[in-house]
Parts: C-alpha cells; sequence; structure tokens
C-alpha cells in the first residue's frame, strides 16, 4: 500500500514538474520573440499603480511602450487599466503620464479605464482600435507575454508580444501566479 501511494505521489510530482517546464518554455519563447516593426497598434496592459506612483512592473511595461513608439512613429497606443485599490488615478493614466514624459504625444494615446483583469484589457482596448488597425503588440511583462498573446488570439486580435522585463523582486511571485493563471484560462476557456 505505501509502495503504491508513493508510486502515485511521484508520478504527480513528475507529472507537474513536466508541465511546469512546458509553461515555463512558452513563456520564454512568447516573451523571446523579436517585436514586428511598424505595428498599427500597441496595447499596454495596466498593472499596480500605488496612489499616483506607478509600480515599477508598470513602469517598465510603459517604458517598454515609450521606445517602441519613438522608433514606430505611426504607430498608436491604448494605455488599458482600471482603478484598483489604493489608485488614486487609474492605471491608463498612470501609462498615458509615462508615455507624455517621455516625449509620446497625447493625440497617440487612446486611454481604456473599465478594465480590472487581462481579459477585459484586451476586449475593451480592442474597441477602441480604428478599423485599419490590423497589425498589433501587447506590452507587458515577459512572464504575461504568452498568456496575453493566448487570450488575444482568441478575441480575435491579431498581436504579438514586447515584453518589459520583470522586476527582480517580483520574479518567483509573478510566474508561480502565471503558471496557475495560464492553467485557469485553459480550464475555463476550452
Amino acid at each position: 500500500m505505501k509502495k503504491r501511494i508513493l508510486i502515485i505521489m511521484t508520478t504527480l510530482f513528475a507529472i507537474g514538474l513536466i508541465y511546469t517546464g512546458l509553461l515555463h518554455y512558452n513563456i520564454h519563447r512568447y516573451s523571446s520573440e523579436k517585436a514586428i516593426e511598424d505595428a498599427d497598434y500597441l496595447i499596454v496592459l495596466g498593472a499596480k499603480v500605488n496612489g499616483t506612483v506607478p509600480s515599477l512592473a508598470l513602469q517598465y511595461r510603459a517604458d517598454a511602450a515609450a521606445d517602441y513608439l519613438k522608433d514606430n512613429p505611426n504607430t498608436i497606443v491604448v494605455a488599458s487599466g482600471g482603478q484598483g485599490p489604493g489608485e488614486e488615478i487609474t492605471e491608463a493614466e498612470a501609462i498615458s503620464r509615462i508615455l507624455q514624459d517621455h516625449g509620446i504625444e497625447e493625440s497617440r494615446i487612446i486611454k481604456e479605464s473599465k478594465s480590472t483583469s487581462t481579459i477585459e484589457n484586451l476586449t475593451f482596448s480592442k474597441a477602441l482600435l480604428p478599423p485599419s488597425a490590423k497589425k498589433g503588440l501587447i506590452v507587458t511583462n515577459d512572464f504575461h507575454i504568452y498568456r496575453s498573446c493566448m487570450i488575444a488570439k482568441d478575441l480575435g486580435l491579431g498581436a504579438k508580444g514586447l515584453a518589459a522585463k520583470t522586476p527582480a523582486a517580483a520574479i518567483l511571485k509573478s510566474y508561480t501566479r502565471e503558471y496557475l493563471a495560464i492553467t485557469n484560462y485553459y480550464v475555463k476557456s476550452r
């Protein structure tokens, strides 16, 4: 009986390890892809704002978007994110401010300020895109690109990823949560 339990536990552990390895491989593969040039649009996904100060994760996302927008002057951007607890401004407003601080014209920025999840970010942002916008990039931290691209594909968005780095202090927590979020998305959407 003990041997049988040990075999079952070892098998489950091995399956979990293989599954986590496959998830990590896909996360790395998607976040390592070179971004397309001359995208019609960017969607910058929101993240925590502390009062009016963007979290480091959000700062990195907006900085990556600003760098891309400077090199691609015809690209528009949707700053996407609502207002959560402890946030005095919307995540969209925080993104917009960072982009403008980098010299990005306000006329290139569309704010989506109702979303509270990645699915809502992409759904609500898609509705704000001009009909001519076909090629796009989703800007988020590297750990989040894979799931964001899966959701975008399911929503009919022709978008790839533009990875921003993940703050070092948040890597373990972010990846662990993302493995669970991907699994949850697989279960609910399939």
